[in-house]
């Protein structure tokens, strides 16, 4: 007799928001009735109210992933990234289910999560590859700092009143001095986050390509830039600049930046693997997320609508 598959899931939920706690509750309510394991980091766990009377199995804080087939994230896309380094590495993929406000790294939103939690059950998704970025910071040439990027890497002020004065390089060679309020290096993933917000272009996900996008710079030359996926960039922070700058990794791992600091950008060997539920294009997520206005558009109706007229009057009668 064959024996029973063992099934985990890893729950990643929004450790103060009572919704993600309700919602994280029923989701491993109906996994374990369905035989699946349901996992959360021991912290998490008593966060979330999860630690005891939901039969949830605590994990190892430093390796968290490990033995799960997939890690479900509820909440934004502050939750979602945090379950991006949980997962990454490790090549199980995560779902996320959106509990924020635009949540454009979730798969699903909150109205959806029975169907989510069945497609779980089913294993009725896909995986696809996200590319991410390696990040490193020298001081006077020695190591000061290194990790890693989903969205973006950020180079940013410290201080409100001073600018940063930050030289660009491209594949070891100097592009241009920007005096500015910070410099984000991104992904396709995070063109649509500080980036956009920067005035940096949506760059489709299947698109490889590393995004540089200057922060209100003083500068004719401040226009974005798309770089090839095997581009090597670096920043320096100018060394005689009055300001002090700060290194972000999306938005959640920083370091303090002291004039003359050195940071390079390469794209990283290890993506993060993301479940997809459904087959629709990037450009319905786009639509949704910001609620763009489509008015208007009559599209593949209207051609055949027209080829059909067309044929109606060159079929002899």
């Amino acid at each position: 007799m064959k024996a029973a598959e063992h099934r985990r899931i890893l729950l990643v939920a929004h450790p103060r928001r009572q919704e993600a706690h309700d919602v994280a509750a029923g989701v491993a309510d109906r996994l374990q009735a369905a035989g699946i394991e349901v996992a959360m980091a021991p912290d998490e766990a008593v966060a979330v109210d999860l630690a005891s009377g939901h039969g949830v199995i605590e994990t190892d804080p430093d390796r968290p992933a490990d033995g799960c087939e997939l890690v479900c994230v509820l909440g934004g896309d502050g939750t979602i990234l945090r379950g991006a380094e949980m997962s990454r590495g490790t090549g199980v993929p995560l779902l996320g289910v959106n509990l924020g406000h635009v949540g454009f790294l979730a798969e699903a939103e909150r109205e959806d999560i029975a169907a989510t939690v069945d497609h779980i059950v089913n294993r009725r998704y896909t995986v696809e590859e996200r590319m991410t970025l390696e990040v490193s910071a020298h001081v006077d040439g020695a190591p000061v700092y290194q990790s890693w990027a989903l969205n973006e890497v950020t180079v940013e002020k410290a201080n409100r009143e001073r600018m940063l004065e930050v030289v660009a390089e491209i594949d070891g060679r100097p592009l241009t001095t920007w005096g500015c309020d910070g410099v984000v290096v991104a992904t396709p993933t995070g063109s649509t986050a500080y980036a956009f917000s920067a005035g940096g272009p949506v760059v489709w996900p299947e698109v490889e390509a590393v995004l540089l996008v200057p922060i209100s710079a003083h500068a004719l030359f401040a226009r974005p830039l798309v770089l090839g996926p095997s581009s090597h960039l670096a920043l320096e922070v100018v060394p005689d600049t009055l300001g002090t700058g700060a290194l972000w990794c999306d938005g959640r791992r920083a370091v303090d930046l002291p004039p003359g600091a050195r940071i390079e950008v390469v794209r990283s060997d290890v993506p993060v693997r993301l479940a997809r539920l459904s087959t629709s294009p990037f450009t319905d997520r786009l639509v949704a997320k910001f609620n763009l206005s489509v008015h208007g558009w009559r599209g593949q109706a209207r051609l055949e609508g027209a080829a059909r007229a067309v044929r109606e009057r060159v079929t002899p009668a």
